[in-house]
């Protein structure tokens, strides 16, 4: 078992939950509520990536974020080094990856918090920002910790864009799906048995906490 791509797993899994809850929830808010007509492109935008090929994906990040690239270039200019093959990159890479499985469940819920309340809200002189964080936060926090889980467990078995931005460098990049598949590749099937079932057992029980959590707040309604 390769604990050091377990735990540099776990780690870039909660880093890319935290910053998908920064720019998810404002993003799904502005989803739930704007009314322009052109809103379809940017659903579809977020969505891609879940019919969108991992190593495709990945070639158009490792491409933006390339010394050539625009984001490379910015990043270059902001802290002096290169993103490919680095655990930020990956970080980036991961985001952008997981986004639709925050946003999506973010935006779900978001959109069933009655409205009535929040413009009762507004009425009775509550600001935009105090009535989201005071009431549809509150009101829609059963789907939000949904999507903060899904992406966490979308993160932890990545495989195909890690691979194509990160590489497989040993405590930078290599996580516990690459280290899988080094052990198949090198006929361990003892060592790949015990991190998939480990793997296997963690999605397992999120999905079990997410499921009984939704069906929790639906019987509670």
């Amino acid at each position: 078992m390769d604990w050091q791509a377990f735990w540099l797993s776990v780690r870039l899994s909660v880093l890319t939950s935290l910053i998908l809850l920064a720019i998810g929830l404002p993003l799904a808010w502005w989803l739930s509520v704007t009314r322009i007509r052109w809103k379809f492109l940017i659903e579809a935008v977020v969505a891609l990536p879940l019919v969108l090929p991992p190593t495709v994906l990945g070639f158009y990040i490792l491409t933006a974020i390339s010394p050539q690239g625009t984001l490379g270039i910015i990043w270059n200019d902001l802290f002096g080094t290169t993103l490919p093959f680095t655990f930020q990159g990956v970080l980036i890479a991961s985001v952008l990856y997981s986004l639709p499985f925050a946003v999506q469940p973010f935006t779900a819920a978001i959109a069933s918090v009655d409205r009535n309340i929040i413009e009762s809200a507004w009425c009775s002189g509550v600001g935009r920002l105090q009535t989201f964080l005071r009431i549809t936060l509150p009101l829609a926090a059963p789907g939000v910790i949904a999507g903060i889980v899904l992406s966490f467990a979308h993160t932890l078995g990545e495989f195909g864009v890690v691979m194509m931005v990160g590489g497989n460098l040993p405590g930078q990049t290599r996580t516990v799906s690459i280290a899988i598949y080094d052990n198949v590749q090198a006929l361990n099937y003892s060592a790949a048995s015990q991190t998939s079932l480990l793997l296997l057992a963690i999605s397992f029980t999120i999905l079990v906490c997410v499921y009984g959590m939704q069906r929790k707040f639906a019987v509670g309604k």
